[in-house]
């Protein structure tokens, strides 16, 4: 199995696009096979998402909506709302499995593969892609 790991600045932006990191990863493999994409982060997601055409700001609603950034949270260390942000892995995994064919991920037309962070407190991230050839 070959697997590497990128160090990644989110920057405080909830959304870091890592689709071309998964292509030059998938190409140096070549052939056919699996990527596995892991987020070792416990305030951290992954999503297949269409992105630049709304969908980011969209997904940010509906985490918004469904787990808001205020102080209802038990776990309440760090900035305001950062419960919430130890939940988010529950409902975006930390993890995906993408094919690979011919060393080119097999994303449909408009996927890509987005950190989803909502974590302000740390910006600083790892992604461990690994490539199982089939």
């Amino acid at each position: 199995m070959k697997t590497t790991v990128h160090e990644l600045d989110t920057d405080g932006k909830p959304f870091t696009d890592v689709t071309p990191l998964l292509r030059y990863f998938a190409a140096e493999a070549g052939g056919d096979g699996l990527v596995h994409a892991f987020v070792p982060h416990a305030t951290a997601g992954l999503a297949l998402i269409e992105t630049g055409s709304g969908t980011e700001e969209d997904l940010a609603s509906v985490i918004d909506g469904v787990m808001p950034p205020d102080d209802r949270w038990r776990h309440s260390h760090g900035s305001r709302g950062h419960g919430r942000d130890h939940v988010l892995p529950a409902w975006l995994t930390p993890s995906v499995v993408v094919p690979v064919l011919g060393g080119a991920p097999a994303l449909g037309t408009w996927q890509s593969l987005v950190l989803v962070d909502t974590n302000r407190d740390n910006p600083r991230r790892s992604l461990r892609l690994s490539f199982v050839s089939g």
